[in-house]
């Protein structure tokens, strides 16, 4: 998908948005790492807590992110319990399947991936919530994840490069997020913004990275009227990723780069009191991000290594969300 085709995308659904006027919806359900939020993007934003009460019904999420060229397949499954509009606490696994590149060179990076998955604690508190103190103010939020058990990219190295066991390794986030959904003619929007300072590469996926940085995320969804009354809502977000991981410049001497992660998605949820959402996107990961330079170990007149480009061939990978909330 091209910068032409989403602006053409964009504009098409602003233009709508107009002509249907504004649906009166909760962005509360489940990112892909478990968070309320949107496809992976937190929001400012906690499972609802119904009023009188501390607990809140927990809600449960399903991801899956079809990448199987290289990377392989990811699936994740939530769970997260929500504190007075006020707190949510979650965990998810990270489920992840070994991928099935066609390509003999590229194919090879695979095992950098070849792993079950991880697991993922998420937590976040609204310090301000969305409207509080007049109608644009915006929600305020902070939050955290921790992954464990994270043997991506990182260790493999360690331990194929000789530099110690693939022993696992955990990689954090801590962020801020403001959020202000607004429902009213003449553009109705969700609108998301925050920073994060994290040391994992692709939430973890890309492995460790080589330093603790801050990196923005954000997004914005147009919510319209759907049938049966739902709510339908096409939205773009962004998520900055930490340039390399911790091992990668050992055999991409040259330089690594990994691109921002953008995705373009759908969801479709319940207008009023809504308990589930369903998720249909589009993401762009990464493709090449470097040249690999790799010794062959022979003697002269051969080679002493070979270059290879390092292809995650995830430049457009479909992925898909379910939620419930009970």
């Amino acid at each position: 998908m091209n910068a032409r085709l989403i602006g053409r995308f964009l504009t098409c659904t602003f233009l709508t948005a107009i002509l249907f006027g504004s649906v009166a919806i909760q962005a509360q359900h489940l990112t892909l790492e478990g968070q309320t939020g949107g496809f992976i993007t937190p929001t400012a934003y906690v499972v609802y807590t119904e009023k009188g009460h501390f607990f809140s019904h927990p809600s449960i999420g399903y991801h899956f992110i079809d990448s199987s060229k290289v990377i392989g397949d990811i699936q994740t499954v939530n769970f997260v319990e929500g504190f007075a509009n006020r707190a949510e606490l979650g965990y998810t696994r990270s489920i992840h399947t070994l991928g099935n590149s066609t390509n003999p060179a590229q194919g090879a990076f695979s095992e950098l991936w070849n792993y079950d998955g991880m697991n993922i604690f998420s937590g976040k508190i609204v310090a301000v919530k969305d409207g509080e103190f007049g109608p644009w103010t915006p929600g305020l939020a902070a939050g955290f994840v921790a992954r464990t058990r994270d043997y991506f990219v990182t260790s493999h190295l360690n331990q194929a490069l000789g530099l110690g066991p693939a022993s696992a390794h955990h990689n954090e986030d801590v962020y801020a997020v403001a959020t202000k959904e607004w429902l009213h003619p003449p553009v109705p929007f969700l609108l998301n913004f925050g920073i994060k300072f994290t040391n994992g590469t692709i939430y973890g996926i890309g492995g460790q990275s080589t330093r603790f940085a801050g990196r923005l995320f954000g997004g914005i969804g147009i919510p319209l009227p759907g049938p049966f009354k739902t709510a339908i809502v096409p939205a773009a977000g962004f998520t900055q990723e930490p340039r390399t991981a911790q091992n990668l410049g050992y055999i991409i001497p040259g330089g690594v780069h990994i691109p921002t992660t953008l995705d373009y998605a759908v969801r479709i949820t319940q207008i009023e009191h809504p308990h589930f959402s369903v998720d249909l996107g589009i993401g762009q990961v990464a493709g090449n991000i470097g040249t690999a330079v790799l010794p062959t170990g022979l003697p002269a007149p051969y080679p002493p290594a070979i270059y290879i480009p390092v292809n995650l061939e995830a430049r457009h990978v479909f992925g898909m969300g379910l939620s419930y909330r009970y």
